[in-house]
């Protein structure tokens, strides 16, 4: 049975915090210290003991590349080639130009913007196979002109990866692929290894292991972000069908056990109707189990006094996903401000930004939509700065420039600026 809450105050929103008390960091610790130290071996030990695979290689030959291509059902290719079309339209208006300025008297400024050469791609697998995961995070790299590309997936107990992972690989444009999962491919990509090349930045989800583990190598190579249980809030008015509105709440209910699906909405009815249609649809679904224990845990009703207040309160939260559901929802988009992804209207179900529509589906979580940003094509590249003087140029403002760093006590600095004037 999920919650139902008048709102008073940011109190009532208590529920929402989510903890896990299992401390990985020591045993993550060791583990990428491990890989550090050993190398391949390491690898091939870990595979043997979480993956109970037994691997002869690290790397993914082309040959077992096509061969898992042939074997997923070709209208999955095409839908897989369609939905990278859409997200490559999306992301294409991301790409970002440099700037050069002709200032006045011999002064030239400007920026360039660089691909990082080398990035990583982490994907789960087993049985949190995310084909949809390789495109959103594939594609933006490859559109940044990343001159690599490598992905790491964790191995089944045969030795085979997924099929739809590999396929999804291959449409996407995905470089070279390992059978490697968990911390220790976070720390293979962070550090590289015999097979596995250092890469400049790392994104991807992956469980607590490989979260804990992005934490640890950041610094020596870059990570996206750390990516928390998924998370859904649907403001809704009156008019909405509750058997939309609980499908929506249950398409990320069932992702995890910790994940979160809230409702606000300033009817009593709807709210009420929403509450009998989730009895009546939880049992209906495959992962009836994950998705009913989110729903009574981590999941709420919210009843507000209006649609503005309901806004309000999802700008507190930040959620992952929002829907605004109801007749007229541009009239409400410009309030939104802490959001990571938003899904307007009545027909614009969560699930299309999962697959198809275009917009990455790799966003900020537990709040941190607040100061982040979806994953996109700004992710793979860095920005480099330059700055050019002429002779007068620098004769008119050295003075200024010794001052400034007399001003913090740096004497070189200001010697810097005026020794090419000294007689």
């Amino acid at each position: 049975m999920i919650r139902t809450i008048r709102y008073t105050s940011p109190e009532d929103l208590s529920f929402l915090k989510r903890t896990d008390n299992t401390d990985v960091t020591a045993i993550v610790r060791d583990i990428i210290r491990d890989v550090q130290d050993n190398g391949d071996s390491a690898l091939y030990a870990y595979s043997r003991k979480f993956d109970h695979a037994e691997l002869s290689a690290l790397e993914v030959t082309q040959a077992e590349i096509d061969a898992a291509f042939d074997t997923v059902d070709s209208q999955f290719i095409s839908i897989l080639r369609e939905a990278k079309a859409n997200i490559e339209a999306f992301h294409r208006h991301q790409i970002e130009n440099g700037f050069t300025v002709h200032d006045k008297n011999g002064v030239i400024l400007g920026q360039r913007v660089l691909p990082l050469e080398k990035v990583g791609l982490y994907v789960p697998g087993g049985t949190a196979a995310y084909p949809s995961s390789v495109l959103m995070n594939c594609v933006p790299a490859v559109l940044a002109g990343c001159g690599e590309i490598v992905m790491v997936t964790p191995p089944s107990a045969d030795g085979s990866v997924n099929p739809v992972i590999l396929a999804a690989a291959k449409v996407a444009g995905v470089g070279r692929i390992f059978k490697v999962g968990g911390a220790q491919a976070v720390a293979a990509l962070a550090y590289g290894t015999e097979s596995i090349p250092k890469v400049d930045k790392i994104v991807g989800p992956g469980n607590r292991f490989v979260a804990e583990a992005k934490k640890q190598v950041f610094g020596a190579v870059d990570i996206d972000m750390i990516a928390g249980p998924s998370e859904i809030l649907i403001v809704a008015d009156g008019t909405c069908n509750p058997r939309f509105v609980a499908a929506d709440l249950l398409s990320q209910a069932e992702h995890d056990k910790l994940a979160s699906a809230v409702l606000l909405t300033d009817s009593e009815a709807l709210a009420d109707s929403v509450a009998k249609e989730l009895e009546i649809q939880i049992p209906q679904l495959l992962r009836s189990e994950i998705a009913g224990y989110s729903i009574e845990h981590y999941g709420a009703i919210i009843q507000v006094d209006s649609i503005e207040q309901a806004i309000e309160v999802s700008n507190r939260i930040a959620p992952e996903h929002l829907e605004l559901c109801m007749d007229k929802p541009f009239d409400y988009l410009n309030l939104v401000q802490n959001a990571g992804s938003v899904f307007l209207g009545k027909n614009c179900p969560e699930p299309l930004g999962d697959y198809f529509a275009g917009p990455n589906h790799t966003l900020p979580t537990s709040g941190t939509a607040r100061f982040s940003s979806p994953l996109s094509v700004y992710d793979f590249v860095k920005r480099m700065q330059f700055t050019y003087f002429t002779p007068d140029a620098l004769c008119a403002v050295k003075d200024k420039v010794a001052y400034f760093a007399t001003q913090e006590g740096l004497t070189a600095h200001a010697k810097s600026a005026t020794i090419r004037f000294e007689q």
